[in-house]
């Protein structure tokens, strides 16, 4: 008999490490990929709203943990408030939010699967979300996981929504040099929230409590690049705050953010051969040896590493993907000072400023899957019909509270 309760700390942990440890998790194909949550199975949602963790257990005498799922809601950008006929209202843009759950961490222990647990603890994280008032809940998978694909479109009934792009870059052991011409500008938390309010809030998945993950202590700060030129590029001190910066903008620029994930989950590589092994070591030793080459090295990704996760990646004008590349170079040697082993972000298929962010192929993925499924009646101010239904844009803002 299958029981699925909420996850109990004090005697599930081990159960559920356990679980983890048998789970590899990656895109088939690839070099496997094994998750450390670092003795906590609820890093990874603890910093949402609202959350919980779901454990299947069996067995009546010795019960066993052979299943768990984890579940977060948050409220988000789905739209844009229209009136009548279709058009903004008042002639200006302003967000639709909506309530939205996401489902992740699905585990099933290897030697119990095809026994119906997944769709059970699918089931039962759709009640608590819909007890919660969530209106949508979605899902991240990889584009080539058939079994995680038919479980959630074929029993679920959820539907193919987006298919953002997860890009992945190598951290050197070399520091990267920037552009001279540029300028790369910390902003303060509050600064931060308003240049994104301001300018990214219509986005796709915007959330609606950016403050809460701006000043999050896993947040390592938002960077702004302007030419160095321009009156913004001058030197400390020529920081006029968002609005003013918004109203009077330099002809490009380029913003994103940082977030630490090296503190709530470590990856490890598994199933490299030691040929690749050797050949990974070489690179890196010779780049510490000659650090003046700047040769692309490749890190020691076969025992636990962690990563930086690079968000609310936005900019605009002609040079604005050269300013993403800067504040890419930027994030680049923070996760180096910061002893991590790559760097990632993930956006839109057809993000404009994609071409800006530097990223190893063999490590990336092209296509990651987001399937969504609508819980119930949409109760959004100004209701945006069905969110399922809607067509994609050209950018999503992907919380990395959930990365």
């Amino acid at each position: 008999m299958i029981v699925v309760r909420e996850y109990d700390w004090s005697r599930d942990l081990a159960g559920v490490e356990d679980v983890e440890r048998r789970c590899e998790v990656g895109p088939s194909g690839k070099l496997s990929l094994f998750t450390d949550l670092l003795g906590d199975p609820l890093c990874r949602i603890r910093h949402s709203p609202s959350f919980i963790m779901l454990v299947a257990e069996m067995g009546t005498e010795k019960k066993e943990i052979v299943g768990m799922i984890r579940g977060c809601i948050k409220t988000v950008t789905c739209g844009i408030k229209l009136d009548s006929n279709h058009k903004p209202q008042n002639d200006t843009v302003k967000p639709l939010y909506t309530k939205l759950a996401y489902v992740l961490g699905l585990r099933v222990s290897p030697s119990h699967r095809r026994q119906g647990i997944g769709l059970k603890l699918v089931k039962m994280m759709e009640e608590w979300f819909r007890q919660n008032g969530a209106e949508y809940s979605y899902i991240a998978t990889e584009n080539d996981n058939q079994a995680s694909v038919n479980l959630f479109t074929g029993k679920c009934g959820y539907s193919e929504f987006r298919k953002p792009s997860i890009l992945v870059n190598p951290v050197y052991a070399h520091r990267v040099n920037l552009s001279r011409r540029v300028t790369v500008i910390k902003l303060d938390p509050v600064d931060a929230e308003s240049l994104y309010r301001l300018r990214f809030s219509t986005n796709e998945f915007f959330p609606r409590d950016i403050d809460s993950v701006l000043n999050n202590e896993l947040s390592l700060g938002t960077f702004v690049a302007v030419p160095r030129g321009s009156c913004y590029g001058s030197g400390s001190g020529a920081w006029p705050g968002s609005a003013k910066f918004l109203e009077y903008p330099p002809e490009s620029w380029a913003v994103l953010s940082v977030w630490n994930c090296k503190d709530s989950f470590r990856l490890e590589v598994r199933g490299a051969s030691r040929l690749k092994r050797v050949v990974a070591k070489t690179t890196r030793v010779v780049d510490k040896t000659l650090p003046f080459l700047k040769l692309p090295s490749i890190p020691s990704v076969f025992k636990p590493f962690g990563l930086h996760f690079m968000y609310g990646i936005g900019g605009e004008g002609p040079q604005a993907a050269k300013m993403v590349k800067s504040l890419c170079g930027h994030a680049h040697n923070l996760a180096k000072d910061g002893g991590c082993s790559v760097l990632a972000t993930e956006v839109a298929g057809e993000e404009p400023l994609r071409r800006g962010i530097p990223h190893w192929k063999v490590l990336s993925c092209d296509e990651d899957l987001w399937c969504i499924k609508r819980l119930g009646e949409d109760y959004s101010d100004g209701a945006v019909g069905d969110w399922t239904n809607s067509p994609p844009g050209a950018s999503i803002f992907v919380d990395p509270r959930e990365f």
